[in-house]
This record gives C-alpha cells, sequence and structure tokens, in this order.
C-alpha cells in the first residue's frame, strides 16, 4: 500500500494544479480497522493532538480534586488555545491553584495565535507572554501533575524526568503500544511529541469518545476529559478555529483535536451515525506539513461528511472548509479548493 494518497486538490481552470498528499485511517474502540486512506500503519508525530492524552494521568490519579479545577480549566490543558485574554484569564487561575505562575512555564513565547490579540499587543508595544502560547494550557497541566505526584517541576520537560515518564507510559497504553515502540522527538513547545500508527492514534480517539471498554478508573477520567473538550470547545482553540467550530457544529458528536504539521485526530461518539452506532476515531496527516492551513481541515470535514457525522446545517456551517471557490487577488473565481478521497471501508 502507498503511505500517501491525494487527500485535497487546488484546480485553476481545467487542471488540478496542487495537491496534498496524506493518509487517514478510521478505527473502531475494538481495534477494527472501518476505513484508510493511504497507510493507516503510517507513523507520524501527532504533535498536539497528543495533549488529551497527556493531561490523562494527573485527571486519572485525580488531579481534578485535588486542585479544584473546573471543566474549563481542564479543556484547556487539552488545548492550543489562541491567546486571548479569556484564555490567559483561566490559565492564571488554574496556576494559582497549582502554587506557580507562568514564569515557571518552559513552553517559550509566541505572539497569540488570535490575531486580533496580536495585532493590538503589537500597536501597544507588547512583548508575549508565556501564557499566550498556545501550549501554556498543556504545561501548565504537567506542572500540576508534578505537583500532583510530589515531583520537582524544575527540568519538568526532560524526557527523562520521572514527570514524562508517566505521562508517556499513559499514552503508551492509550495507544496499545510498549513505551519503547513510541517515537520521541521535541514539540515547538519543547515537552515531549510522541509518533505513532495512525491506527493506533485514531483508536485511541474512539476510546476517548467511548471509553466503557476500559478499566474504571481510566474510562472515568476519558469522560471527563472528552466532556470538558466539547462543553468548552472555545478553551480547545479559539475564535474562527477548526477544533472550536466543528465541536460546536457537531453539537456532543464529534471531541476533535489538531496538530501542528498536517496533523489531526477526531473522535465520534456512539450514537452520532444513528442509534446504536459504535464510536469511532479517525487520525489524518496530510504529507506537506499543510503549511498554508488549506488542507487539513477540508480533509477532515470530507471523513465526517462521508461517515455520515454531519447533518446539512452543520456541514454549511463549516462551508469555510468545505469544497469551495479559489478566487484570485480581484475576487475572480478561478478554480477551487476540494477534497479529493472516498473513504473505502476496509478489513481490519
Amino acid at each position: 500500500m502507498e503511505s500517501f494518497a491525494r487527500l485535497v486538490e487546488l484546480t485553476r481552470g481545467p487542471l488540478v494544479e496542487s495537491i496534498h498528499f496524506g493518509a487517514l485511517a478510521v478505527m473502531d474502540a475494538s481495534g477494527a480497522l472501518i476505513a484508510a486512506v493511504g497507510d493507516p500503519d503510517l507513523q507520524a508525530n501527532m504533535r498536539s493532538s497528543a495533549k488529551p492524552f497527556q493531561a490523562l494521568s494527573w485527571v486519572e490519579d485525580g488531579g481534578l480534586d485535588a486542585f479544584k479545577f473546573s471543566e474549563r480549566e481542564l479543556a484547556i490543558a487539552c488545548a492550543s488555545h489562541s491567546g486571548t485574554s479569556e484564555h490567559e484569564h483561566v490559565l492564571q487561575a488554574m496556576q494559582a491553584k497549582i502554587g506557580v505562575t507562568d514564569q515557571n512555564l518552559a513552553c517559550g513565547v509566541h505572539y497569540p495565535m488570535h490575531e486580533a490579540t496580536a495585532r493590538a499587543m503589537r500597536e501597544r508595544g507588547e512583548q508575549p507572554r508565556p501564557n499566550q502560547h498556545n501550549c501554556s494550557g498543556k504545561h501548565t497541566g504537567m506542572l500540576a501533575n508534578a505537583r500532583l505526584h510530589g515531583l520537582a517541576i524544575e527540568d519538568y520537560l526532560n524526557p527523562a524526568h520521572p514527570l514524562q515518564q508517566l505521562i508517556l507510559k499513559t499514552f503508551a497504553e492509550m495507544m496499545g503500544l510498549a513505551p519503547q515502540q513510541v517515537a520521541v522527538g521535541i514539540d515547538g513547545c519543547s515537552a515531549p511529541t510522541f509518533g505513532v500508527p495512525l491506527r493506533a492514534a485514531a483508536r485511541a480517539y474512539a476510546w476517548l469518545a467511548d471509553p466503557s471498554g476500559l478499566p474504571p478508573r481510566r474510562a472515568a477520567a476519558l469522560r471527563s476529559i472528552c466532556a470538558a473538550m466539547l462543553a468548552h470547545p472555545d478553551m480547545v482553540a479559539g475564535p474562527d478555529r477548526w477544533d472550536t467550530l466543528v465541536m460546536r457544529a457537531a453539537a456532543g458528536k464529534v471531541v476533535s483535536k489538531s496538530g501542528a504539521e498536517g496533523y489531526q485526530a477526531m473522535g465520534i461518539l456512539p450514537g452520532a451515525l444513528g442509534p446504536g452506532s459504535p464510536a469511532l476515531g479517525i487520525a489524518l496527516k496530510v504529507a506537506d506539513g499543510d503549511v498554508g492551513g488549506r488542507a487539513v481541515a477540508t480533509a477532515a470535514l470530507a471523513a465526517l461528511v462521508q461517515l455520515g457525522v454531519l447533518d446539512g446545517a452543520a456541514r454549511q456551517s463549516l462551508a469555510q472548509f468545505d469544497r469551495r471557490p479559489l478566487k484570485n487577488w480581484r475576487g475572480i473565481e478561478i478554480g477551487e479548493v476540494r477534497p479529493a478521497f472516498q473513504l473505502t471501508p476496509l478489513q481490519a
């Protein structure tokens, strides 16, 4: 099987001018491969799509009660947030409960992903703050995890630190892998990032959507994470971003988390495809990294549409990511952006 297949095309006149290749896997919680495009065994870095599972160990071990974290605070711990003032306020409240500040975060700084906030800061001559980094929620959760388990917060990102070893162990269990089977790299925020086969990530997202087959304590923690993300999609991403918009549009049917370099993972909740339908997980990777941001959400939406998850109104509310006209600088329609694949049911 070829590793990559066509996911998204751009046309100009009668020609296909550009192609984004990638791979996609759809799994159920039992481990059955439901459908695929390209190679479902492709190993790829999950990047920020791993965040719900990087938070899992401290949720599972009682961190929500220990720090009296709200659902909103749990959601931002699983987020790649946009750095709005509301995101900062939620993080400051979390950090006060832990006994840290944003100066303890080792994620670095960048201007907020929310353009209006970043523009206003530049006009005022303000420099970006750690809590505006899109991964600051994950890092705040990691500090909470360290405090919960009595671990030092210094050097908390070192892959050899007991905190990161705990996170890797829990993550690997969710992937159905041994820790040594996970490809560990360094993310943009300096935390360890994990590379696994698409089918493993997709199954983990099916479990996030329905953990009923897992041990009770883990199932309860996953339910808490999923519920928080669904209840507060504004914390998971931000205004006009795919994860926030698709979770709102799907109204409790889809939990979604993007990752850098063209990665996307989604969990489809039980009953979303009709009464009695099982939970499904989707993981996809765009081969070129989709730096321009025109392919990942288009492919993700096409997968949801083809699976029958979204009704007409939900799909219409996501039209900016659907098959759409491509226009030049004068607004003249010169082609289109369109999905280029059809999900093919496969045997496990």
